[in-house]
């Protein structure tokens, strides 16, 4: 059984569950992660649901694209929340028997299944790695637990640092101008926007 909270054709992709935080209020304060900025709970979402087995899911996310003439290959990410708690080789194949290629955003605290097309890594807190070499590694900034320098020298094609989405007492050009710095002061790392929240996509 999948448990989906939602699912949709667009620039950006969202998912189910986490292993650091309940996604409960209540609970964030003492979460291993606190800045999550993603309603996870329960499949109430856009197009959102329970699916039997991977055949299923796999069926209802190719519905939502549009037809493929003339189109680039089709494309997936599993995010979450946690995507590495439910995403298998069983979903992984049913999505590449469609033509798809399969990408997920992880924290990188759970091994991942074979087959994955693209790896993005973003490490929260101190928790520790599972995963430590991928196709990217994107670690939002800043926290103080999780300092850039920590994860350089991984095994990662790219490095991207992108600014806290933060809580109302922090003012987000804070945040946004301090990672513009660090990347000037360390080119090897790479500027990463929410470009979604910027233009309004969902």
């Amino acid at each position: 059984m999948y448990h989906v909270k939602e699912a949709f054709y667009s620039l950006q992709g969202e998912g189910a569950g986490c292993n650091l935080w309940s996604g409960r209020e209540q609970d964030r304060a003492s979460a291993a992660c606190r800045f999550c900025d993603t309603d996870f709970i329960g499949t109430d979402g856009q197009q959102g649901g329970r699916f039997a087995d991977a055949d299923a899911l796999a069926a209802h996310l190719t519905a939502l694209w549009p037809s493929r003439g003339g189109m680039a290959k089709p494309y997936v990410v599993f995010t979450g929340g946690e995507p590495l708690l439910q995403l298998d080789e069983a979903l992984i194949g049913a999505m590449h028997s469609r033509g798809f290629e399969v990408a997920v955003e992880t924290n990188g605290t759970l091994p991942a299944p074979a087959g994955i097309d693209w790896l993005c890594v973003s490490p929260k807190s101190s928790t520790p790695l599972a995963l430590t070499s991928g196709d990217e590694l994107k670690l939002v900034y800043p926290q103080a637990e999780a300092p850039p320098e920590r994860f350089i020298d991984l095994d990662f094609q790219y490095h991207f640092l992108q600014p806290m989405d933060t809580t109302p007492l922090i003012d987000a050009t804070d945040h946004r101008d301090a990672t513009v710095a660090y990347c000037l002061a360390h080119p090897q790392w790479r500027l990463s926007l929410q470009t979604h929240k910027i233009t309004g996509i969902d």
